[in-house]
């Protein structure tokens, strides 16, 4: 008769063996548990630091009962039955035997700090993924009232995230992630943004005098090539101010290239021949377009980052950091468009150095020694 698997049999293969920061825990918690007069000698932890809830659970009665008497703790496992105890109250399945286990397997209890270091980098991995995910979902929620302001929050929470990192593990200089960079994504509707983008273009080349009102509009915030280049035609017309319709706007995309991937000349005038609105408006659409897309590029490059655990703390740092600079700069001309840049602040007057008397009896003095 055939074997009949039980019904968990066939899972067990699944379980993904423990990564290395499973085993570095337990050569801590084995090390606290042998000595607990090491936890002098680690900082920079906590319970939540720790990748599974049993660990947790152990670290944190490790740190909150008082330390047995060392040559106590040696004769017998009262303190050890404390531990456990403590710990259990927090999470299920936690046994005597696991205990020993983790005191086993620590190679070197002195080495106990290296560990906690270890840890605590670890730690530093999984928060920077859990606030790259937090962004990339804000920048996807299309049912947030206001978008903008939820996601530039978000970013700013992923930053604070990333410098109480630099802090802990300060970058190194040129040290920048291995990983690879994911591709920007695309519009979540790209019928809608297209239709948008040609609006704007049709308007601005009914109103040229108000391509001038968006100075902080670029051609990155459109989102197919062909209309990123007809604004850069607006955009060089209106600089020279050379007539705009059209017509001249045809004849400029021409002198570019920009016909050169197919495009028909009829279908370029159709698009420019239809306005409606304001340019302001359809920039502004535009550019809350680029900025959530932005973010969202700006999350998965960080996540991406995060996700490798080739990365140290300082490589992730580093990264990090160019990611939210793209944030930082379209925020600004957001800030710019809408009207909420922050104040400038004005800077004290330079302190200048001391110059000569200019008082009459110093004149004087000077016209004295002159004649002499």
């Amino acid at each position: 008769m055939p074997h009949a698997p039980e019904p968990d049999e066939d899972d067990l293969d699944a379980i993904a063996p423990p990564q290395p920061v499973f085993h570095v825990e337990q050569a801590l918690l084995g090390a606290l548990l042998l000595d607990p007069h090491r936890l002098d000698d680690v900082s920079g932890i906590a319970a939540d630091s720790f990748s599974t809830a049993a660990h947790a659970a152990l670290y944190a009665a490790i740190t909150t009962l008082p330390r047995p008497d060392p040559a106590e703790h040696a004769k017998n496992t009262k303190w050890l039955d404390h531990v456990l105890t403590t710990a259990r109250g927090q999470t299920r399945g936690l046994t005597a035997s696991y205990l020993h286990t983790l005191i086993q397997v620590c190679p070197w209890p002195s080495h106990a700090p290296a560990y906690a270091r270890m840890v605590e980098a670890e730690h530093a991995r999984r928060r920077l993924q859990t606030a790259a995910e937090h962004l990339i979902h804000t920048a996807h929620d299309v049912s947030l009232p206001h978008s903008v302001q939820t996601v530039l929050a978000e970013a700013d929470a992923l930053a604070a995230v990333v410098d109480d990192i630099a802090a802990r593990f300060p970058p190194r200089a040129g040290v920048l992630p291995r990983t690879t960079a994911p591709s920007p994504p695309t519009a979540p509707d790209p019928a809608e943004a297209a239709e948008e983008e040609q609006i704007l273009l049709a308007t601005a080349t009914a109103y040229p005098c108000d391509i001038n009102s968006v100075p902080w509009l670029l051609p990155d915030d459109l989102t197919l090539p062909l209309h990123a280049g007809l604004w850069q035609c607006l955009t060089a017309l209106a600089r020279r101010n050379e007539p705009i319709d059209p017509i001249t706007v045809l004849w400029e995309a021409q002198q570019r290239g920009l016909l050169d991937d197919g495009s028909e000349p009829g279908e370029v005038l159709r698009m420019l021949a239809e306005p409606a609105g304001s340019v302001e408006h359809w920039g502004e659409r535009a550019l809350q377009r680029s900025l959530l897309a932005i973010a969202e590029h700006t999350g998965r490059r960080i996540e991406a980052y995060a996700d490798d655990p080739a990365n140290t703390p300082f490589q992730l740092v580093v990264g990090a950091r160019r990611a939210l600079a793209d944030i930082a700069a379209v925020r600004t001309r957001w800030q710019h468009a809408t009207g909420t840049a922050p104040p400038q602040r004005r800077r004290p007057a330079p302190t200048t150095r001391a110059g000569p008397p200019t008082t009459t009896a110093a004149n004087a003095a000077r016209s004295t020694r002159a004649t002499r």
